[in-house]
């Protein structure tokens, strides 16, 4: 994985970018990864393809957060100034809005309103997931053993109770085993 020095110029373009992104995070901040990745890797040029998607895989096998792939894409274009500025980017305008939208909304919370717009929310979420999903999966998709692997972690984790834990030690394992 690459970790280039951008210039202060692309540090405010990142950093401005991952400020537009925050805002625009309905479903998690995992929902803005394929923005992200088109802004790094096609429109800029910072990171290549697989670059990216090792660094959210990266970030994805740490504990934490979700939102960790952000800092870690950061890093990867621009060193740790680069995880420092895509992290606020991505934390300060989004903070400030869910804690004044939060207090907002429970005050309104049985209001036609704010229950319409919680109704509208889901499929769009489920929408931003889904093609996060089909870009991760690119890198991957002549890899037969790697897709199979995917599927049936998606199909285990929604009709069973199996804990993400093993999945994730499944794909470890094969990995290690070097099918993937």
């Amino acid at each position: 994985m690459s970790t280039g020095i951008l210039d202060a110029a692309g540090l405010w373009a990142l950093f401005m970018h991952c400020l537009m992104l925050s805002l625009l995070a309905i479903g998690g901040a995992m929902a803005t990864a394929p923005e992200l990745q088109r802004y790094v890797v096609v429109d800029r040029g910072w990171l290549s393809s697989a670059d990216f998607t090792s660094s959210v895989a990266l970030a994805q096998a740490s504990p934490g957060p979700n939102l960790m792939f952000i800092p870690v894409v950061g890093y990867a274009a621009g060193g740790l100034p680069g995880a420092m500025v895509a992290l606020l980017g991505m934390l300060l305008p989004s903070t400030a809005l869910t804690l004044a939208v939060t207090r907002w909304g429970a005050r309104h919370r049985e209001s036609r309103g704010v229950k319409a717009f919680i109704a509208g929310m889901v499929p769009v979420t489920l929408g931003l997931l889904i093609v996060s999903g089909a870009l991760l999966v690119q890198p991957l998709q002549h890899q037969p053993v790697a897709l199979l692997l995917m599927g049936s972690s998606l199909v285990l984790s929604w009709r069973t109770k199996v804990s993400p834990i093993w999945l994730i030690a499944l794909g470890a394992v094969a990995g290690i085993l070097g099918w993937v």
